[in-house]
């Protein structure tokens, strides 16, 4: 399998799992501040790094039926958030592929 390195990210502000402060999202990364999660507050990006992500579910959320994935921290395995996989309302199809994190599961690193 081999070793798996973290990838460490060069911006003005980063994003870090709160847990083991492990990078996962620079700010440049950021699409939109105006989403929720389960712990409050929550960003959904463009890309994260330094993450794995479960198997794909089906949830309803606020805005309608989607396709997740849970998203965790590579290094000390807190979920800190989800990918959108799939949108079944045609006006939340520009999730698909993004991924949201929790501001409350998230330190700044930089």
């Amino acid at each position: 399998m081999g070793l798996s390195y973290n990838v460490y990210l060069n911006s003005d502000k980063i994003f870090g799992c709160k847990n083991c402060k492990t990078h996962l999202a620079s700010h440049d990364a950021i699409i939109s501040r105006n989403f929720r999660g389960q712990h409050g507050k929550a960003y959904l990006f463009n890309t994260v790094v330094n993450t794995t992500q479960s198997e794909a579910v089906e949830r309803n959320m606020t805005t309608g039926r989607h396709q997740v994935r849970d998203v965790v921290c590579k290094q000390c395995k807190e979920t800190v958030g989800w990918k959108y996989d799939k949108a079944y309302e045609a006006s939340e199809k520009y999730k698909e592929g993004k991924f949201i994190l929790e501001a409350e599961l998230l330190c700044s690193v930089s």
